[in-house]
């Protein structure tokens, strides 16, 4: 299928690659993730959380935008391979502003505002990134376990733990957080294993802790998957360009018909994970008993 963005929302893909082209362009992500200690660019992410980007899942009366504005702003940061943890910031924001209460409620709004990072922590076994059993404990207004595979974990000023009787939330002490990084081969990620001994808040119980983060592992997916398609499109953009300018035996590479071949490929993978993205992103408004599924697909 072709999927069109409206007026607004073509506006919202011009506007945020505009922003993203002058701020964070291509030619400077690798030595932002390499060079910086955090990993990406916190002055740019307070821009961002000025214009209201974090808050995108939140519900319209809340300033959101929904899940179509979030895919095209996925694909725009993908595009220049943007660096740091904004799509775990756009879904710790969805998550705890569904999760009611006056603490959950106040850390949503400095999360959609780019004032406070807040990141979830779930998955407990080192040998897989996939959440395990928990045993990660909240007791007597403390919680208690530790955590792999959290994401930008070192930086985050609080944490959205899974425990054993639900969602808790753990205000990064001020003494830091006894977080002992982990490698990785993506230079844009920061995974940390964290030891939590620490004061938390129950935000939500056992049942209600289910849904919000099947929630919010569909919305992450949703993300990934458009901030993917957004760096096959640049990637496609880049070859065509070399392909026509790159010559050999007097004339460009383009016009060999073994590499048009491989343009065409790419353009047809491209503009099908367009669609797939955007068909899914469409039916996470639209369609909820369809999004699971067109997501995962």
């Amino acid at each position: 299928m072709q999927f069109e963005l409206d007026e607004d929302q073509a506006i919202l893909r011009s506007s945020t690659r505009e922003l993203l082209d002058k701020e964070a362009p291509l030619a400077e992500t690798r030595s932002i993730m390499e060079e910086s200690a955090e990993g990406y660019s916190k002055s740019l992410f307070q821009k961002l959380g000025d214009l209201g980007y974090p808050g995108l899942l939140l519900d319209e009366e809340q300033g959101g935008l929904g899940a179509v504005a979030f895919a095209i702003v996925m694909a725009e940061m993908g595009r220049i391979a943007f660096p740091g943890p904004f799509l775990e910031l756009a879904v710790a924001a969805r998550t705890l502003a569904s999760c009611g209460g006056p603490v959950a409620a106040s850390f949503a709004a400095r999360t959609a505002t780019g004032e406070a990072l807040v990141v979830i922590a779930r998955s407990e076994d080192p040998g897989s990134a996939d959440p395990a059993k928990i045993t990660s404990v909240f007791r007597d207004g403390r919680v208690i376990g530790t955590k792999v595979f959290v994401p930008f974990g070192a930086q985050a000023d609080a944490l959205l733990v899974e425990t054993t009787t639900g969602l808790a939330l753990v205000e990064r002490p001020g003494a830091g957080w006894n977080a002992t990084p982990l490698p990785t081969l993506d230079h844009a990620q920061r995974f940390a294993s964290i030891a939590l001994d620490d004061r938390g808040s129950q935000i939500a119980d056992a049942a209600k802790c289910a849904a919000l983060l099947d929630e919010a592992s569909r919305l992450a997916a949703l993300g990934a998957a458009a901030q993917l398609f957004g760096l096959m499109e640049r990637a496609l953009e880049i070859s065509v360009a070399y392909t026509s300018e790159r010559q050999a035996f007097g004339v460009p590479i383009g016009s060999f018909q073994a590499l048009q071949h491989r343009c065409a490929d790419m353009l047809l993978q491209t503009e099908s994970s367009r669609s797939s993205v955007f068909r899914a992103a469409w039916a996470e408004q639209n369609e909820p008993g369809e999004s699971a599924y067109l997501t995962s697909v």
